[in-house]
């Protein structure tokens, strides 16, 4: 990667390394050449560590929601409270939140009412919402179908794809973004990588949602935001561009979708 080339990471979990770590993750990241990223809520609890973070860090922004794991924990926030743990220049988007239907964490329909909250935040800010989807692809195509058919079409993103084709292809006709991790990497994924050539290029971006799932070479230790950059080589590989312009592409669309973050 040429020097002065910036990568986002669309999705990380920065508040899993511990304070003393942080600095070294961060500088090890934009050493990397990815400038900025995104660290996400999974719980509402969640808030002043996610906002801490975003004021120590002027490359991190955040995330409020709360993930499909933790649906079932304590009182589900409403629409209007998500909204309002939106209210601070650095948190960005919504989020994460879905379904899992893999663990199944939380009762079922006690994620998908989690779910349609979290849409309709999206809604009413119009701040992307960072989707988690787990084998659960019927039942995310017909809510994000149904809700914004309810209350109008919201930006989004399906974050960490690795669904099945026909859910990917129902985001995208409904206006979503398709963010791929460092699954896109392994050595199972020809069919991940098949689709990621089908992407329209002005709807991809690219994540590590470290400390999980880091990309090949690395697979099986701990991931941090610094690999994006060998996910982003993959993809650009898969899409036969260079990672310059790969780069190039992810970081523009970062910002068409993300429109509250400033470059």
């Amino acid at each position: 990667m040429n020097p002065g080339v910036s990568i986002v990471d669309s999705h990380c979990h920065l508040d899993h390394f511990t304070a003393e770590e942080q600095p070294e993750i961060v500088a090890r990241a934009v050493a990397a050449g990815v400038t900025r990223m995104t660290t996400i809520s999974v719980r509402m609890s969640q808030g002043p560590t996610i906002r801490a973070l975003t004021e120590r860090f002027p490359e991190v922004w955040g995330t409020a929601g709360v993930h499909p794991h933790q649906a079932g924990e304590g009182v589900m926030p409403t629409v209007e409270e998500i909204v309002a743990a939106t209210d601070h220049p650095r948190i960005i988007g919504i989020g994460e939140s879905g379904l899992d239907y893999f663990y199944d964490k939380s009762p079922r329909d006690v994620q998908r009412e989690n779910f349609r909250r979290h849409i309709r935040a999206a809604q009413a800010t119009q701040l992307p919402l960072c989707i988690h989807a787990r084998d659960a692809d019927e039942d995310i195509a017909a809510i994000l179908t149904e809700e914004a058919g309810k209350g109008g079409r919201f930006p989004f993103l399906l974050h960490c794809f690795s669904s099945g084709r026909a859910l990917g292809e129902a985001a995208l006709a409904l206006g979503g973004y398709i963010s791929f991790s460092g699954i896109l990497t392994f050595p199972r994924s020809a069919e991940l990588r098949e689709f990621a050539q089908a992407v329209p290029a002005e709807r991809l971006l690219v994540e590590t949602d470290s400390p999980y799932l880091a990309p090949v070479p690395l697979r099986g230790k701990r991931c941090e935001p610094a690999y994006t950059a060998l996910t982003l080589k993959v993809l650009a590989e898969t899409r036969g561009v260079a990672p310059e312009e790969m780069a190039r592409i992810t970081t523009d669309n970062f910002y068409r979708l993300f429109t509250k973050a400033a470059r």
